[in-house]
Parts: structure tokens; sequence; C-alpha cells
């Protein structure tokens, strides 16, 4: 009789379940450990943070805005604006602030790293922003309106917009002064209004606008114009834990502490953005663009030219509409480069290209009229961009007045001065047949006092139709000796 009656209680069989069956628990501790680790991270509150560095533009309002919907779609407890900018254009300072204002997240801007500032539009963002805050080191201010246009002061002096205001009313203004005025009052009352619904610092945030006044960042905590002052994006969590903010949602409270933080880049389409609408960038594009049409229509089939110009010239078109023109310098670009190609194909002895160099960069020079960072084109692009042009002209100039110069290859003109060999005698007064470039010709010779014999070589005068008109070799020779 068998000690153990079935295989199921053999001690083997036994050790083997054991071992299974210890597996299978290993596994499902882990499986439970994983899925309490996911949902304490996913009921982990979430922070956003939002670099906007560089000038204010419409590559990073596109961005800004996309990451505050985002930080709304991740339901995040704030969305932190580290802000490092000199300025930037209004439309887009605008675009920001809307969606700041239109936030259901509480954002906080945050002045960082040291050594950053929030000049101009970065002041408006700092105080449309729910919490301000800035990092020791950093400044904000000087936010007097840049005009943009022709003629008279980019910024009026401290005090300047009050006076002229006055004045307009006694002795009138001329047109540059009264825009310039409208505009600095339209910015004062912007962000008085601005000032008085975050519930900062309303005469200090006027002082930045008329007399372009700044803060470091102790000044601005102890002037009410920021909410705190912070280290860093950590620092600044700590002391925003527990801290009631207002939005168009209602009331939140934030909890901040051991948040997980989630900082968001610019992705690809925003830094294609930024690249095209680059003045500098923009200006190349359209230049690359009129070229690449030109060498297409010149020279119908190439293709390439055709590609890459109108690719170019539709990317620098779009750039320009979203950038502040100046079409005065845009029209004499155009009229430059049209000057350039003219004189390709005109006799006027560089009249027109050096009309056309001047008009380029005069055009280049005014393309842009703002005084705003980021937002010029820089002289030495400018006079590269022109040189280049110069040389381009010159070189294509070259080319085709060599090609002007050269001996014709095709067509009945290419048969004269050609020499060929008579196949048969011909009298003065009839026709034979010779061989010329290879071929077969009709052949007559009226000016020949004697026969032309056979072997005989001769040059070809003229052609009319079928017949070649030709004379004697020896005295072609003789002619001209």
């Amino acid at each position: 009789m068998e000690r153990y009656p079935s295989r199921l209680f053999h001690p083997d069989t036994v050790r083997a379940l054991s071992g299974a069956a210890g597996l299978l628990l290993r596994k499902a501790v882990a499986l439970f450990a994983g899925l309490l680790l996911c949902s304490a991270a996913a009921a982990s509150p979430v922070v956003v943070v939002i670099p906007l560095n560089g000038a204010v533009g419409p590559a990073s309002a596109d961005f800004v805005v996309r990451a505050l919907a985002r930080a709304a779609e991740e339901r995040a407890q704030l969305a932190v604006l580290e802000i490092d900018t000199p300025g930037g254009l209004d439309q887009s300072m605008r675009s920001i602030i809307k969606a700041l204002l239109a936030s259901p997240v509480p954002v906080a801007a945050f002045i960082a790293p040291g050594g950053a500032r929030a000049a101009s539009a970065g002041t408006y963002i700092v105080y449309a922003s729910h919490i301000a805050a800035m990092a020791p080191g950093t400044n904000l201010g000087a936010a007097t309106p840049i005009r943009i246009g022709a003629g008279g002061s980019a910024e009026p002096e401290p005090g300047q917009a009050k006076t002229d205001a006055g004045a307009s009313a006694s002795s009138g203004m001329n047109s540059a002064s009264t825009e310039t005025t409208k505009q600095v009052q339209d910015a004062a009352a912007y962000i008085r209004g601005l000032a008085q619904l975050r519930g900062r610092n309303v005469q200090w945030a006027e002082r930045a606008v008329r007399e372009a006044v700044s803060l470091s960042a102790s000044e601005a905590l102890a002037q009410n114009v920021i909410d705190l002052n912070a280290s860093d994006v950590p620092d600044l969590l700590a002391k925003l834990d527990g801290r009631h903010v207002h939005t168009i949602t209602g009331d939140h409270v934030l909890a901040t502490s051991g948040a997980v933080v989630m900082t968001i880049q610019p992705d690809w389409r925003s830094r294609f953005l930024a690249t095209i609408t680059d003045p500098s960038v923009a200006l190349i594009l359209i230049t690359i663009g009129m070229y690449g049409l030109f060498f297409e229509f010149a020279n119908p089939g190439l293709a390439l030219p055709g590609v890459a110009g109108a690719i170019s010239l539709m990317l620098g078109l779009f750039a320009l509409q979203l950038l502040p023109v100046d079409f005065a310098g845009l029209g004499l670009i155009l009229l430059g480069i049209a000057f350039l190609v003219a004189e390709i194909f005109l006799p006027t002895f560089g009249t027109l290209g050096f009309g056309g160099i001047v008009a380029f960069a005069m055009g280049a020079l005014m393309l842009f009229r703002t005084d705003t960072p980021g937002y010029g084109i820089p002289v030495a692009l400018v006079v590269g961009l022109t040189i280049a042009t110069a040389l381009f002209v010159f070189v294509v100039s070259s080319v085709a007045l060599r090609a002007r110069r050269r001996p014709v290859v095709s067509g009945a003109e290419a048969m004269l001065g050609i020499i060929g060999e008579m196949l048969e005698d011909v009298a003065p007064s009839d026709s034979g047949w010779a061989r010329v470039h290879g071929e077969r010709w009709r052949v007559s010779c009226h000016e020949a006092p004697a026969l032309l014999a056979r072997g005989e070589r001769v040059r070809v005068l003229g052609r009319h139709g079928l017949m070649l008109s030709v004379t004697r070799l020896d005295e072609v020779k003789q002619g001209e000796k």
C-alpha cells in the first residue's frame, strides 16, 4: 500500500502549489500597491509652470493661451507664469491678458529667475494675474506704450502726457503728439482697471505708464504692487499653500504643498511661429520669395525656384500680417527688387541697379517701424542683404552680358562665317552643292570672278531659305589683310 494514496498530497506537489500561491500573492500585492500609488498620484494637486521668455509676440501669446487651456483641462491647482520679458506687441499682450482674466485656474505671475524682468507689456501681464510674485534681483515697470509709426517721439518724457493733454485744449497739437497722448491715456486706463480688479497699487501702475518708472522686487512688495517675494518655484508654492484666490469660477483655496509640478514647454508649432515672426526672418523670406519667383518666370520649367519662392513668399506674408508692418517700407523693398531685376534686362548702365539697392536698403530699415524690443531689424542684416543682393545682380548681369557676346549657335545667323567645302564645280552665275557644317547645302557665289572648283574651301556669307551665299576662303583672307 502506497504511503501517499493520492498525488495531490505528495510533498513535491504541496511544495509546488505553495510556491505558485506565493508568487500569485506577491503579484497581487505589487498590483495593489501600484494602483494605490497611481490613485495617490492622481489625487495629488497639479501645478503647471508656463515659461514666458523673450519679447511678447504672436508666438508667445499663442503658446500662453494654449498652455492655460491645457492647465484647465488638467484641473490644475495653479498655473505659474514664469516671466522674463523686455516687453512686446500690444495686441499679443492683450491676447494673453484676456486668457488670464478668463482662466478658471488661478494664475501666479512670477518674475524669475534672478536677473529677469517684466518690463513694458510684462508689467500689464503681472497686474492682470491673480497672484503677482518676484524673485530677488528682478524688476518690473517702464510700461509706457511705444508708438508704432513714422515721426514723433517713441516715448513721452515724464509728465509729458498730462502737459500735452492740457496744451491741446488751448493751442492744439500735431497729429503725432495727439496719437501718443491717446495711446498713453488708453494704456493708463487699461492698467488702472487691472490694478483695481486685483487690489494692487493703482497710483504706481499709472506712474509706470506715464513716467516709465520701475521697481525692484523688495520695493514692489513694499508698495503693494506684488503679493509676495519667493526665491524659486518650490518656495513660491510653499508660500501660496492655503491661500484664497478668486477666479471667474469662484473662490479657490490653493493646496500647493507637495503638488506635482508640470512644466509646459513650447511645442514645434510655437517654435515655428516664433521663428517666422522674427522680423529678420520675415525679411529674408520675402527676399527669397521674390527672387525665386523671378527665376521661375525667367526660366519656366525649373520648378525648384518657383516652389521655394512661393513657399517663402507665403510664409513671409503670413509673418507680415502678424507683425506691425510699415507698408511704405514694404513697397520700397518690392520696388527695389523690381529695379534690380530690370537692371539685368535693360541697358541702363547701372542706374536702375543703384536705385534698386538704395530702395531695398531704405525699405528694409523702414519695414518694422517700432522700438519694441525684439521687433526691429538689425542694421547689420540690412547691410548684409543689400550687399548680397548687389552681388547677385552683378553676377547675373555679367553672365547675361557674356551670353550676349557669344556667337550665335542656332538659327539662320549661326550659319554665318562657317567654312565649307565645294562638292562640285560651280560657275559664277550658277549654283551647286557644298558640304557645310557636315550637311549638303545648295550654294551660289555671284561675286566670284572665276569657277569654284570641287574641293575648294568657301565661307558662308548669308542664307536665303535653303540657299547659302558663299565666297572663296582666300578672298576673305585677302580682304581681312
